[in-house]
């Protein structure tokens, strides 16, 4: 019924903090361009509101997507109250109770697969600098 509403939430409120972290990565890569080798060695990792953005998208695309299978099914509709289950209170109560359930576990289930892209992606950005620091080492031996 109206599941789609926490992982929208959630998309908020990762969108606003992914705002705030990028502009501060900028000023930090900014105050690093000085130092040319810091700034080479912190561009070659993914910074951590890119990584947000694939969060972002995947709760956005999650979202509009249920959103359009519930006005498919007649759950939502383009006049007041939006939610047709908000117009009856014991549909309400059980719209609710959806919400609390599917909805938080849908964010929880989308949240939970980014942490792991995040993390294999750290992973493999670091493994990646390590080999590329042995090859440049190797080469200057």
């Amino acid at each position: 019924m109206a599941c789609f509403l926490i992982p929208a939430g959630e998309a908020i409120v990762t969108t606003i903090v992914t705002k705030v972290i990028e502009s501060k990565e900028k000023a930090a890569l900014a105050e690093t361009a000085e130092n040319k080798a810091e700034n080479s060695a912190a561009a070659d990792r993914p910074l951590f509101s890119s990584r947000l953005k694939w969060l972002n998208n995947m709760l956005w695309g999650g979202s509009a997507l249920l959103m359009f299978e519930h006005i498919w099914h007649g759950e939502v509709v383009p006049w007041f109250p939006f939610l047709t289950a908000a117009a009856d209170p014991a549909d309400t109560a059980e719209m609710l109770a959806e919400m609390s359930t599917v909805g938080v576990s849908m964010a929880l289930a989308v949240t939970g697969v980014w942490a792991v892209m995040a993390a294999v992606s750290s992973v493999t950005a670091k493994h990646k600098a390590d080999k590329d620091a042995e090859h440049t080492e190797e080469g200057t031996a």
